[in-house]
């Protein structure tokens, strides 16, 4: 098995694995909105609510000349050198592209109403409400009682882009490749074990994946995507569905002790020591009465 590299400090070339720190933020129509970044206290200067479930904050795993950022930011990530940093301002035709008025469409409240999203208990609809039509995914932008105006541009389709990126790292070894595939196609790659034995890539796999649809799909752009990596002759996905060990029944109260003899119970307690404990509440009791005697 061969794994990509280049030198430590080399520069960057289409395909390689790196881990990536960056700020993007969309500027137009006065003003100025946080794209995404890498870094916590960014995101809560922007007043940005982080999602659970969110990857972790620093460095992420980045695919350079991949499909996570626009095509023109992409690009300028080819040839950066390793350990450098990188800012720079994209036009709106290099980063989400121009506004397409024809991508904004108007629907009736009736179509809208029949939408699966719309027939959840939980289903709102508002202005910025995001709806899936016909597989493309829009955000209604006006709202009547008979009609639904959706916007399919880009969320930040014709405005400029300013990016920050710092190529921390380049991803050499072949295990953290692989992990680093899943964590780019499906997340959560601390939850799973990667080993690698001669011409083999295993994939030990969380209990998550056991039961989540989108796992189904992601598997396979694992699998296409650790191929193009790591040219590997097999790739093995490891269930493990451990069989739970049964609980211990409770012993009833009251039930028979080593010796065959019940034990007492504190409110059928018998015998001499019950009755010395229960030798205090007479006085007690004459006490009470007596308190209410003229």
């Amino acid at each position: 098995m061969t794994s990509k590299e280049t030198a430590d400090g080399g520069a960057t070339a289409a395909g390689d694995l790196v881990r990536l720190d960056y700020d993007l933020w969309a500027e137009g129509g006065g003003r100025t909105e946080l794209v995404d970044t890498t870094h916590e206290e960014v995101a809560q200067n922007a007043g940005i609510q982080v999602p659970s479930g969110h990857a972790p904050w620093g460095p992420r795993p980045h695919l350079i000349g991949g499909e996570r950022f626009p095509t023109g930011l992409e690009q300028a990530l080819v040839g950066v050198k390793v350990g450098a940093e990188l800012e720079r301002e994209f036009a709106p035709g290099e980063a989400f592209g121009e506004r397409d008025p024809n991508l904004i469409q108007l629907f009736t409240m009736h179509e809208i109403e029949r939408l699966p999203e719309m027939r959840r208990d939980d289903a709102h609809l508002d202005l910025g409400t995001v709806l899936t039509i016909n597989g493309r995914r829009g955000r209604v932008v006006t709202l009547t009682a008979a009609r639904v105006r959706v916007d399919f541009n880009p969320p930040f389709a014709g405005r400029k882009v300013k990016g920050k990126f710092h190529v921390v790292a380049r991803i050499a070894e072949p295990a953290e490749q692989a992990a680093a595939v899943v964590e780019l196609e499906y997340g959560f790659s601390s939850e799973f074990h990667v080993e690698i034995r001669e011409k083999t890539v295993t994939l030990r796999v969380p209990d998550r994946t056991k039961f989540d649809p989108y796992w189904f799909a992601a598997k396979a752009r694992i699998v296409e995507r650790v191929r193009k990596q790591l040219h590997p002759e097999s790739i093995r996905f490891v269930e493990e569905w451990a069989t739970p060990k049964p609980a211990e029944p409770e012993k009833p109260a009251g039930a028979a002790g080593e010796d065959g003899e019940a034990k007492p119970t504190a409110a059928g307690a018998k015998g001499p020591s019950a009755k010395k404990a229960a030798a205090p509440a007479e006085p007690a009791k004459r006490h009470a009465a007596s308190s209410h005697e003229p």
